[in-house]
């Protein structure tokens, strides 16, 4: 997540500024592809466009493993575009399963403009999309979010059980955002936007959380935060030095390492 478009963000909310066309442009730093770019991808990357119910299509990503009953849903940060994330989505169909890497809406090819709301609709249509046309049972679906990501993937984990979530660089709230960038008490005017500490007490499926402790955007004190408040199955995996954006570079061996044995443990239960 870029910090200046995060910490703009929140100073239109607290400048008294509701426009939701200005709030969602500092909150999201999408790179928009036009549709007529042609785009090269690895011979086992599929793109694949999934309907929203709002009537959007998202420009996705996926990758098939024969040898796998499982997925992992992938729903990446605020900035840039699903496309830019292949490398990653590749790394993580190693792990022994098959990935579907979602494109929000207003990113890289994918209609529409994003807003909270907006790619709640799209994890919705992710979901959908896994279940009825790629035929993955809900038991058989990992949850991977990274940064603004986890938002995502704790609101479809709400009172539901999936195989698990994996949550890389989770934020608790917007309001502590803030205070961590040092706004002080003018935080507590920001209400509950892009909170995930009320998504927490719904959330019954095994959590993996990855970390660095040196993360200059999302202290690590929030994924710490966020797993003391997990009653369920769950893990945390601390990067040593990552900061937050590198940490699958920092320790790659652990990174991928600790997901695979993740996905390993929960993929027959």
């Amino acid at each position: 997540m870029k910090i200046k478009y995060l910490i703009l963000f929140c100073l239109f909310i607290l400048s008294g500024c509701r426009c939701e066309a200005i709030i969602n442009r500092m909150a999201f730093a999408p790179t928009v592809t036009k549709a007529d770019v042609l785009q090269n991808f690895s011979p086992d990357v599929s793109e694949v466009y999934i309907d929203t119910a709002d009537n959007l299509r998202l420009q996705s990503f996926f990758i098939y493993n024969s040898s796998s009953s499982g997925i992992v849903i992938y729903f990446h940060g605020n900035a840039g575009n699903i496309y830019e994330r292949i490398p990653e989505l590749v790394n993580l169909s190693k792990a022994g399963v098959s990935v579907l890497g979602i494109g929000y809406r207003g990113y890289g090819k994918s209609a529409g403009k994003p807003s909270e709301r907006g790619i709640y609709l799209d994890g919705q249509a992710a979901l959908k999309y896994a279940k009825e046309k790629l035929n993955y049972r809900k038991d058989k679906i990992f949850l991977c979010g990274r940064s603004i990501g986890s938002v995502v993937a704790l609101e479809m984990a709400r009172n539901k059980n999936y195989a698990g979530i994996i949550l890389v660089t989770p934020l608790t709230s917007g309001r502590e955002i803030l205070k961590a960038h040092n706004y002080g008490p003018i935080s507590l005017l920001v209400g509950d936007v892009i909170d995930n500490m009320k998504k927490v007490p719904d959330i019954s499926s095994p959590v993996l959380i990855i970390h660095g402790d040196k993360d200059e955007v999302v202290p690590w004190a929030m994924g710490k935060k966020i797993f003391s408040a997990l009653k369920n199955s769950k893990q945390i995996v601390t990067i040593i030095g990552g900061r937050h954006s590198d940490l699958e570079f920092v320790n790659p061996a652990l990174y991928y390492g600790s997901i695979e044995q993740f996905i390993s443990n929960h993929a027959n239960e």
